[in-house]
């Protein structure tokens, strides 16, 4: 239902202006208010991720896990007309509001957006960067409990700056998506140890066959049962000059800036209940291990090495759901004696009652390490998690 903003009252034809689908200004199918002389726009939505669990490590005793993983608010729309519009999205979970230093986590996305024809679209302020296909998904439409271990340590998350986005869509026809960001390369909500350099991503999306439906290539799972066979192949290059930070974006402070690059690579398949997908990730830089000058025992290495994801689904008519997925992590030569090769697999069962906004997932996943020196440690864990949003 839309309200009138300056009477205050429900209104049965509200006056609304038309929008294109599509990652950043989506006003569809939400809880929203339009002014009476369709001036601007607000739309309102959701979601917690509340789960539990078991953890086991060899070695140790076993912890039972039980917190709201996520809980958003997220707010959208437009202001004047349509292509003036406008993100903005909020964390409160414990992880989610993390903090740097002095620095809250609160603020996910603060975005504005200028639409200027049916195909471009200009951003300018704090979200995703247009990295790997995973991350850009939103973790509310993942067919996991949470992202690939990978992911985690090589995305290249959200960071404040200049976005470019200019996508040819059709669900017949080849279609593809060319995205550009200019950033300055410390991350979201990030205001100490700055310096002048900054990071560069481009990224270009593929559809050989036609786009998908629904924009099915930003959620996991063939929810949509896709009725002829849809394709995505991507790829995105980032260089993040003179970065402050272990990951780029993310990670602990280095004691002296190095200039990163990141490749990434993905592909994903749906088709009548089917989707497969798979990602290669990658990290590198010159000299890896940065040292305190204070302290010559002290140091912090930037994460560098690569990383394979492989996932495999189907969902049944009755919106079951059976998923399993193999990552393997191997990291580069300049940090194997502090960090270890990664295998992880996982199996999972989902219900989707109403789709990604109402769900139940379950998850069994294994980890194993293999240390530089040979030795090598297992753990694994079952998860229950609840989604609900609007």
């Amino acid at each position: 239902m839309f309200v009138s903003a300056q009477e205050g009252t429900a209104v049965t034809k509200p006056v609304e202006k038309k929008t294109e689908s599509n990652q950043y200004l989506n006003s569809s199918k939400k809880l929203g208010f339009t002014a009476k002389d369709s001036l601007f726009q607000v739309n309102i939505g959701f979601r917690i991720q509340s789960r539990a669990g078991y953890i086991k490590t060899e070695g140790e005793s076993g912890v039972i896990e039980g917190e709201i993983r996520r809980m958003r608010l997220k707010l959208d729309g437009f202001v004047y007309n349509a292509k003036f519009g406008y993100k903005v999205e909020l964390g409160f979970s414990a992880k989610d509001m993390t903090a740097f230093g002095n620095d809250g986590n609160v603020i996910l996305d603060g975005v504005l957006f200028y639409k200027p024809t049916k195909n471009w679209l200009i951003g300018f302020g704090q979200t995703k960067l247009p990295g790997n296909n995973q991350r850009v998904i939103s973790s509310g439409s993942l067919e996991f409990t949470d992202r690939t271990i990978n992911n985690s340590k090589f995305n290249i998350d959200r960071d404040f700056g200049l976005f470019l986005d200019y996508s040819l869509q059709d669900e017949d026809h080849f279609s593809y998506s060319l995205k550009g960001a200019i950033t300055k390369g410390e991350g979201r909500n990030y205001t100490k140890n700055l310096n002048d350099g900054i990071s560069l991503t481009g990224k270009v999306e593929l559809f050989p066959l036609g786009a998908f439906t629904k924009n099915g290539s930003h959620f996991e799972g063939d929810l949509l049962r896709e009725k002829t066979p849809k394709l995505m192949l991507s790829g995105a290059f980032s260089q993040n000059n003179n970065a402050g930070r272990s990951q780029g974006q993310l990670g602990d402070d280095l004691f002296e800036a190095r200039t990163l690059q990141s490749v990434f690579f993905d592909a994903m398949f749906k088709y009548n209940g089917w989707s497969a997908e798979t990602s290669y990730m990658s990290r590198m830089t010159d000299d890896a291990i940065t040292v305190n000058p204070l302290d010559i025992t002290e140091k912090q290495a930037v994460f560098v090495g690569h990383g394979i994801d492989t996932q495999l689904s189907y969902v049944f008519p009755s919106k079951y759901s059976l998923a399993a997925r193999y990552s393997t992590q191997k990291v580069g030569s300049d940090i194997e004696t502090i960090s270890p090769i990664v295998d992880e697999y996982a199996i999972s069962l989902s219900k989707y009652i109403l789709d990604h906004k109402l769900k139940i997932q379950t998850e069994f996943s294994y980890e194993n390490e293999k240390f530089y020196t040979g030795n090598t440690s297992g753990s694994w864990y079952a998860r229950v998690q609840v989604e609900i949003g609007i």
